[in-house]
């Protein structure tokens, strides 16, 4: 059984923000949610070779995260 992490994707959208799409990963595991949306400018500005019109990005749990039954279950 895996941690349980946090993972960014940078977004390329239509123009005005519309229908955005994940289009990359950033090969980053956070190990909080506020370690990764801390790094959101950073991305972004890394990121800006993206071929859409508008870009942003999300931050995303990923990992292995305990259900209620005791099972570990994928996440991401």
């Amino acid at each position: 059984m895996g941690p349980m992490y946090f993972v960014m994707a940078i977004l390329g959208c239509a123009d005005g923000s519309e229908d955005c799409r994940a289009a990359r990963m950033v090969p980053i595991h956070y190990t909080s949610m506020a370690a990764c949306r801390a790094d959101l400018a950073d991305q972004l500005a890394r990121n800006t070779d993206v071929p859409y019109p508008v870009i942003g990005a999300d931050c995303r749990r990923a990992g292995v995260e305990i259900a209620a039954n005791g099972r570990a279950r994928p996440r991401g």
